[in-house]
């Protein structure tokens, strides 16, 4: 090979090399300058909060209340939303639950302006604020048709620096959620950003960051489950489409009706009417009990279910179109909503009924103890005597009468037929109010022994501790020795005061009334003995369904009962439960926050203890006041010349014979 050769094949081989190594630098650099997926997400997620970031506020409040019910309030800052250039603000009313004294938003560009509230919406829990401010930029909303679950959620504040906002990401998880109202996302909801915006992934807005709940209506509703993958957002369109509502001053509230049905499951069934509140917009549209409701708001019913979403978006003051049937007549006709309707009081008969073994064979309704002045009373009704029929329809067992008379107003005049030995006899009488007389004199109702076979030896009487491994927690209970599972008792739920359980002296002051009076007692007890923490609530419920689980109780008569700071949670309990406690026995407590109406499907009783030198006092007051002006059934022990301390022996015997008698009709 020639000299020249070489040459030639040792440049084409060098060339060869030098473009492979260019080639391998162009793809290396190539492969640097081309950003991975995680990064290009990183990027929109910034970019989108960067395009919302000039509406997104700081709002600090400053002053107000310590605690509303049983959460704490703070004067930290929380987020709010421009929603018009000219200086109006929304937020979530959580963030104004403590009624602040001062209320101050700092915007995007670190100016601060004094705030006043405008307008609340009560349905939504949204308020409105206004600052003296010009050219400010407001949030650009996402249509509602746009929405679609499983895209990017951007959940956003201004909280923990007035500079940058706080961010978390997840997608959309559901639409019309809260009966029609909300949107659900699984990015984190807490209120660090309560006010703040759900954005997508171009930094519009879906909607406004809100607590909610689907069964409770109170101002701290839906806050337990912040940070759990379940929050909510209220379409920002909608929130437009009520804005110059709001800014007009006006508060909007959620739109009532006014009917129960006589199958309230959500999911099935057709809507029986079963009651009508006196003067409600059903009332006046002509339902009555027995009507089938069968669309409203142009939506065809054909579960409780759809009317909760029919009605979820109305406001109080609109009118809306309803359509039901009246035997063969079918009736259409317009409702006005109303914001509250005339408080529900049930009618009361004045007898307190004997409680048969549950193999008994039901017959009607035998009587245990007749009230004084009662409209039993009145008519003649007496002890062992048996109710057959009210207003002409058959009594077979307690429940139908407690429905019959459920239906009832007092004042009304009703029909009751009844047996007395051979004799069977009609009376004609006028229903009162639900007395406040707590029957001293009725005497213990009582419980035979079990028979040796029905005697179940592997459940315990007496005192035991039941462990509660879900809920890494404990509660310990008390049995009547001679526990007999052919008849059913009531159940007592005590919550202790934060920083004593109060164990050996709750147990030794009601064993023998428990004994005597055929109730079963609970103690649930706090993880921090020092305090109950709002999420405890679902253990305490979980140790009622649980008890429940091993014995007969009376659905009837299950009651909690606290004293002090644990008689102001057991408040709390008894109406976020309502399904589950039919009494609460409050001493030396207030209610912790307003409490909602008194509902005739949940029918509460309440019963306070208070010494008349307690510092509560005029709180406990205030609080049977409310109640009373709500229709609720309450009795309230005044302890004379007793500051704060539990109840003696002798009102202990009392609040255990009101326990005795909450199945009274």
């Amino acid at each position: 090979m020639s000299f020249m050769n070489s040459l030639n094949i040792s440049c084409a081989r060098l060339g060869l090399a030098l473009l492979l190594t260019l080639a391998s630098s162009t793809l290396r650099i190539e492969a640097q300058e081309s950003p991975s997926l995680t990064e290009l997400e990183e990027q929109a997620f910034k970019q989108a909060v960067a395009f919302a970031e000039p509406s997104i506020v700081r709002i600090q409040t400053v002053g107000g209340l310590d605690r509303v019910g049983q959460i704490l309030t703070s004067t930290g800052p929380t987020s709010g939303l421009v929603v018009s250039e000219d200086g109006y603000i929304i937020s979530s009313a959580f963030n104004f639950i403590s009624k602040p004294a001062s209320v101050l938003v700092e915007l995007a560009d670190g100016r601060r302006f004094p705030a006043i509230e405008v307008a609340t919406d009560r349905s939504r829990m949204l308020t409105l604020l206004k600052i003296e401010a010009e050219n400010l930029k407001p949030a650009i909303p996402v249509p509602k048709d746009e929405l679609a679950v499983g895209q990017w959620a951007i959940a956003a504040g201004r909280t923990y620096s007035a500079q940058v906002p706080n961010v978390s990401i997840g997608i959309v998880s559901a639409l019309n959620r809260i009966w029609g109202k909300a949107i659900q996302t699984d990015a984190k909801v807490s209120p660090v950003n309560y006010g703040g915006p759900l954005l997508n992934i171009e930094g519009k807005v879906m909607g406004v960051l809100v607590p909610l709940s689907a069964s409770a209506t109170t101002e701290t509703a839906g806050v337990e489950w912040y940070d759990s993958g379940i929050g909510f957002a209220i379409p920002l369109e909608d929130v437009y489409a009520i804005l110059d509502r709001l800014k007009e001053g006006e508060d909007l509230h959620p739109g009532l009706m006014g009917v129960t049905f006589r199958r309230n499951d959500l999911t099935e069934g057709e809507l029986e009417i079963d009651m009508v509140r006196p003067d409600s917009p059903a009332y006046r549209a002509g339902m009555r009990r027995g009507d089938i409701l069968l669309s409203v708001d142009e939506m065809p019913l054909s579960r409780v279910g759809h009317l909760r979403y029919a009605l979820g978006t109305h406001y109080a003051g609109e009118t809306i179109p309803a359509t039901f049937r009246k035997g063969e007549e079918v009736i259409e006709t317009t409702m006005t909503l109303v914001e509250t309707l005339i408080p529900y009081e049930s009618g009361f008969l004045g007898i307190l009924p004997t409680r048969e073994p549950i193999d008994a064979p039901r017959t009607g309704v035998t009587v245990r103890y007749v009230y004084t002045e009662s409209a039993a009373d009145q008519a003649g009704l007496k002890k062992d005597d048996r109710i057959v029929e009210f207003q002409g329809e058959p009594v077979k067992e307690y429940a139908d009468l407690w429905t019959l008379i459920s239906r009832e107003r007092p004042e009304n005049e009703v029909s009751v037929t009844f047996e007395r030995g051979n004799l069977k006899e009609t009376v004609k009488l006028t229903l009162t109010t639900t007395t406040e007389e707590i029957p001293v004199e009725l005497l213990d109702e009582f419980i035979p022994p079990p028979e040796e076979g029905d005697v179940d030896k592997d459940l315990p009487t007496g005192f035991v501790t039941v462990p509660m491994e879900a809920h890494n927690h404990e509660y310990w209970a008390y049995i009547p020795n001679d526990y007999n599972p052919s008849y059913q008792y009531g159940l007592v739920v005590w919550i202790h005061p934060g920083g004593d359980t109060m164990e050996a002296s709750i147990a030794q002051d009601w064993q023998q009334l428990c004994e005597r009076r055929g109730l079963i007692m609970i103690g649930p007890k706090a993880a921090k003995i020092g305090a109950w923490n709002l999420n405890e609530a679902e253990f305490i419920k979980d140790a009622v369904l649980d008890i429940k689980s091993r014995y007969r109780i009376d659905d009837r008569r299950i009651a909690i009962h606290g004293y002090g700071s644990g008689g102001a949670f057991a408040a709390h309990l008894a109406f976020k439960y309502r399904d589950t406690f039919r009494a609460a026995a409050i001493a030396g407590a207030p209610i912790p926050s307003r409490p909602p109406e008194n509902d005739p499907e949940y029918r509460l009783q309440l019963l306070f203890s208070c010494g008349d030198e307690d510092p509560e006092f005029e709180k406990v007051d205030a609080s049977v006041k409310i109640l009373k002006r709500l229709k609720f059934p309450v009795v309230f022990q005044v302890l004379k010349g007793r500051g704060h301390t539990y109840p003696t022996p002798a009102r202990l015997e009392e609040i255990s014979i009101w326990l005795d008698s909450l199945d009274r009709l």
